[in-house]
């Protein structure tokens, strides 16, 4: 059961009537069960799907937030697709080779895909965007790039990757926005964050760019010379931008809107909206990123580059109560940097419980005494632009470390400043979730190996923590074929940054997705709302 699901329990007031619903739901959904296996696919349409907060760019390659992959996945393709087991499916690559050793990687390649602008897409633009584009601007794709010895092109629709060494989680590196398939023609031999193109976007996905009306909406069209026989299915797409959240909440209800995803609808306006008759929800859909939330700490600072301090600031907060007060029992409690549905979680490790008598005896113990007004010492927070919850969050946050001597000044932003301020490590604490891509040699390594330590490169290691060891740890079990050494590597590694605690883990995220009852197909893999929808259709209105 989910952590959601008893929550809601818990709030039930009886246990009658949770049957009775329960009950209801079931026939209900019995009774359209055949009325929906009798509905075909209608082409055609309109989608209308939120965006917030509005994206900075749409450049997939240039910026991975999540407002930019819920647009540009529908522009820009990776040569996989991953189901909701996270097994690989065809994109741009309609098939794949393993070698029986582990070191080469053969893919061939769809030979009708073209780019938005007519341009055949070829074993060139692979090559381009896994040696030259991606690793120099990716914060991932540097680092899941760095294990490949050569990329050859024997012909036109044929790539081979060969390692350097064994890399289990390689596979899982062709996500659309781990490795986005960048057009050569367009970036080669030109500044990649200044290129003139980037206002309009050229992708190879079913839906390409049209309009943007900043501050208002993106409007996508259908790419008529889609590689896939009568896909999409859809006219067009318009993405609302609707930056508060009351709005965004309204025009679900209303039915101005199809489609939210990630932040889009506050917590607290969940258990209203999942009511509607004409609305679904579900958490499905995030099964690739698994989303973890954190405060991040630039330890580059004092009193922040003192492990007690951080350790201090986790004892602090009660975690179950940011769970179930501010986000409403979405998501689960996190005891360290794997969230426990991605492989090679170890549950095995110190925790932080909410103790503020503690927080305080290690402030003691590193000479922050308080001053005549409580103040042992001060720091900056600054808020992730995300919504009305994460503000709640910060001022929990602060609330919560001021009690303990700890004064927090607030310095809001928004979200182009907030990233020019924590990729550029102008901060000292923020708040923000990351995802962990299927593996932690993919989405979880990243945010702690001292070579990712990139200055102006959001979502790399921002915090400037280093430890050799752990750098040791997360470099052999990325190269070890043996599941049982490689467990071991990352348990200890894992126990280390407890320890450490460069960040303080808060929640393994839940989202919801709500999805209007005429809307077919918006969440069919592990990416959710983030997939092409070359599949998505809906049903005229009536």
């Amino acid at each position: 059961m989910s952590n959601r699901l008893a929550f809601l329990r818990r709030l039930t007031a009886s246990g009658a009537v949770a049957a009775s619903l329960l009950a209801s739901a079931a026939m209900v959904a019995a009774a359209a069960a055949p009325a929906m296996a009798q509905e075909q696919i209608q082409k055609g349409g309109t989608l209308s799907v939120i965006v917030q907060p509005e994206p900075p760019i749409l450049v997939l390659g240039l910026n991975q937030q999540g407002p930019t992959q819920t647009v540009a996945g529908k522009i820009y393709e990776g040569l996989l697709r991953y189901d909701h087991d996270l097994s690989p499916m065809p994109g741009l690559a309609e098939s794949w080779e393993v070698s029986p050793d582990g070191l080469t990687y053969t893919f061939k390649l769809r030979q009708d895909a073209k780019w938005h602008d007519g341009t055949p897409f070829t074993a060139k633009d692979v090559v381009f965007s896994t040696t030259e584009f991606l690793p120099e601007v990716h914060p991932r794709a540097r680092a899941n790039f760095s294990h490949v010895e050569s990329v050859e092109a024997p012909d036109d629709h044929t790539v081979v990757f060969k390692l350097k060494q064994p890399f289990p989680a390689f596979l899982k590196a062709f996500e659309v926005s781990s490795a986005p398939m960048m057009p050569a023609h367009i970036y080669e031999d030109t500044d990649y964050k200044q290129n003139p193109k980037n206002a309009t976007p050229i992708g190879t996905g079913p839906f390409k760019f049209d309009e943007w009306v900043k501050g208002s909406h993106i409007h996508l069209v259908k790419n008529e010379d889609y590689y896939l026989d009568g896909k999409p299915y859809l006219d067009d797409i318009y993405f609302r931008v609707i930056p508060d959240a009351a709005s965004r909440a309204l025009a679900l209800e209303t039915g101005e809107v199809d489609v939210s995803q990630y932040n889009d609808v506050e917590p607290f306006d969940v258990p209203r909206l999942e009511a509607l008759p004409h609305l679904s929800m579900t958490t499905k859909g995030y099964e690739f990123v698994a989303p973890l939330s954190w405060i991040e700490i630039n330890t580059r600072e004092a009193p922040l580059d003192d492990k007690r301090f951080r350790q201090a600031l986790a004892h602090a907060l009660d975690r179950e109560f940011i769970r179930d007060r501010i986000w409403f029992g979405l998501g689960r409690v996190a005891t360290g940097p794997v969230n426990s549905v991605t492989p090679f979680h170890e549950p095995d490790v110190p925790q932080y419980e909410y103790d503020p008598q503690k927080a305080e005896a290690l402030l003691d113990e590193m000479g922050l005494e308080p001053y005549a007004d409580g103040v042992r010492a001060e720091i900056t927070l600054t808020p992730m632009p995300y919504g009305e919850t994460w503000a709640r969050l910060a001022e929990y946050i602060k609330q919560a470390w001021g009690k303990i001597g700890v004064e927090v000044t607030l310095e809001s932003t928004d979200v182009a400043g907030w990233v020019q301020k924590v990729s550029n490590w102008d901060y000292e604490t923020t708040n923000d979730f990351v995802y962990q891509y299927g593996d932690p040699s993919l989405g979880v390594a990243r945010t702690y190996i001292s070579d990712n330590i990139r200055k102006g490169v959001m979502f790399s290691n921002t915090m400037g923590y280093s430890n050799p060891r752990v750098d040791e740890l997360f470099a052999a079990a990325a190269v070890e074929n043996d599941p049982a050494k490689r467990e071991e590597q990352l348990s200890e590694a894992q126990k280390i940054l407890v320890e450490d605690m460069p960040v303080i883990w808060l929640l393994e995220m839940e989202f919801p997705t709500f999805v209007n009852n005429r809307v077919h197909n918006a969440v069919s893999t592990a990416i959710g709302t983030s997939e092409n929808f070359a599949d998505v259709w809906v049903e005229k209105k009536k």
